[in-house]
Parts: structure tokens; C-alpha cells; sequence
């Protein structure tokens, strides 16, 4: 597994928005203040996961992309940072999200290349919804599902958080059958979730993908992942690799070089 530097293509220059900040809202930071980020103050808030994702997708000029549950827009404006001639459909199931999505899209001056689509992952797989995008017409598709069994959790007073942090028995599989649904064949899909629930994402990914690639997240040296990145190819039968993983703190809590240099300076996190 490789870092590479950013490409030698500059994003274009953000509109000033310092002082638009609404009120519940904070402006956050990414990718070194390349982006700046609207986010809810309470609810669902994208974080670090959200920016390694992004980092490990294999996107070439040109190509198209799929989100589901894009959210506020966070990894998707991340790969275009890094690569401005591409685009990004994603679905999102809050109307609020979605809106800020599409706010954050004009503010980083990305409204062109991000198309939003209000739908629930659990419904998009039906072809007879309005405004889907079209099956297998996309060369990569990726995701960052909800984390936390609902069966297992306390459900967070937020009711927008806490849709994004729970997921039931079923609902990692539909996320999967839409992300391959969504790609052409030899198209690459890309997930992150909890190392917990590898066994079920391999589960789900291994009758539908090949060539899978399991790349870890370990919070420090010689501490178990917290976190698994999972890629495979639509298509493909080559056998699965586990791949050497990325550190992401030192001892004194301050990033690794690696990790810094796909936080702050927009290297990509190649798989592949």
C-alpha cells in the first residue's frame, strides 16, 4: 500500500464564506483548509473516516462517482478536491443533509460536479423512483454506513444522528447490493466501518466482488484496528488481499506522517 501525492491539478479557488456561517452551524476545516465545511453543531458530524475513504478511491479523470448516504458532503468534496475534473451523484435520505450537501458543494465551488439525490438507500435499489441514477453507470461507488447495531445501542437524542449511527440486521447488506448495483462491471466499490464488522461486510462483498483489498486503521502501533477500509471490483476473481494498514496516531497523540499527509495535504491512500 502506497501514499501518493496529491495531484498536480489545483482545485479551484473557494468562495469567501466567512462570515455566512448560520446560526447551529460551525465551519469546519479539511484537507489543510482546502475545504471549508458546514456542519450541524448537534447531530451527525463527519469526521477523519470520512477523509481517509475518499483517499483510497481509484478515481481517474473523467470518471463518474456514487455515494450513498452522502450526507453533508464531506468525503465526496474531498475527491474533488484532490481531482476537480470528476463527478459525484450521491443519495441521501435527509432533507437537511442534503441541502447542506448541496450548499457545501456551491460554497467550495464544486456545484457542478456534485448532483444530489433525496432518496433512501433502502429504497434506491427500485427502478421505479423518479431521479435514480441509472444502474451500472458509474466507475466507482463508495460509502461510509452507519456504525452501531440499533439493536446495541442508545439511540442518540438527535433523531439525525441517530439514523446515521444505527443500522439494523439487514441494512449493511442493501447498502452493498446498491453499490454494486451502481458500478459497471470492473468498477470499483469502497466501504469504511467498524473492524468489528468485517466478517459481515466480507459476507456480503465476496458473492458480488472480487479482488477484494482489507486495509486497516489502527488508532497507534501494536493496538488492535478500529477501523477496516474494504475495496473490491465488480466482476473481478481475483483472491482477497489484507493489506498492511495505516497508523494513524503517535505516542504523544500527534498524527503519523502517513495519516498527516492524507489529512492535511491531500495524498491519496492507494489499495491498488
Amino acid at each position: 500500500m502506497e501514499l501518493a501525492a496529491q495531484s498536480e491539478t489545483t482545485p479551484p479557488p473557494r468562495m469567501s464564506t466567512a462570515a455566512a456561517v448560520p446560526h447551529s452551524m460551525t465551519d469546519d476545516a479539511f484537507l489543510g483548509g482546502k475545504l471549508q465545511i458546514l456542519q450541524p453543531e448537534k447531530g451527525y458530524r463527519a469526521g477523519i473516516d470520512a477523509v481517509f475513504l475518499a483517499a483510497t478511491i481509484p478515481v481517474k479523470e473523467g470518471e463518474t462517482i456514487f455515494e450513498a448516504g452522502i450526507g453533508g458532503g464531506v468525503a465526496s468534496l474531498c475527491i474533488l478536491a484532490r481531482n476537480p475534473l470528476v463527478h459525484v451523484t450521491g443519495i441521501e435520505a435527509s432533507t437537511r443533509y442534503a441541502v447542506l450537501c448541496e450548499q457545501n458543494a456551491k460554497r467550495n465551488n464544486f456545484s457542478n460536479s456534485v448532483r444530489v439525490v433525496h432518496a433512501d438507500v433502502k429504497e434506491a435499489m427500485r427502478r421505479d423512483l423518479a431521479g435514480m441514477p441509472v444502474h451500472g453507470s458509474f466507475a466507482h461507488a463508495f460509502a461510509n454506513p452507519p456504525f452501531f447495531d440499533e439493536a446495541k445501542v442508545t439511540a442518540s437524542p438527535s433523531l439525525l444522528k441517530a439514523q446515521a449511527h444505527a443500522f439494523g440486521p439487514d441494512d449493511l447488506e442493501q447498502w452493498i447490493k446498491l453499490l454494486h448495483a451502481m458500478v459497471t462491471l470492473r468498477g470499483s466499490v469502497t466501504i469504511v466501518h467498524r473492524a468489528e464488522t468485517l466478517g459481515k461486510l466480507l459476507a456480503a462483498m465476496e458473492p458480488r466482488f472480487g479482488d477484494i483489498r482489507v486495509a486497516p486503521l489502527y488508532a497507534r502501533d501494536g493496538k488492535a484496528a478500529s477501523r477496516v477500509v474494504v475495496q473490491g471490483l465488480k466482476g473481478s476473481r481475483a483472491p482477497l488481499q489484507l493489506l498492511p494498514g495505516l497508523v494513524l496516531h503517535n505516542d504523544d497523540n500527534s498524527f503519523t506522517a502517513d495519516a498527516e499527509a492524507i489529512l492535511r495535504d491531500g495524498a491519496t491512500w492507494r489499495l491498488r
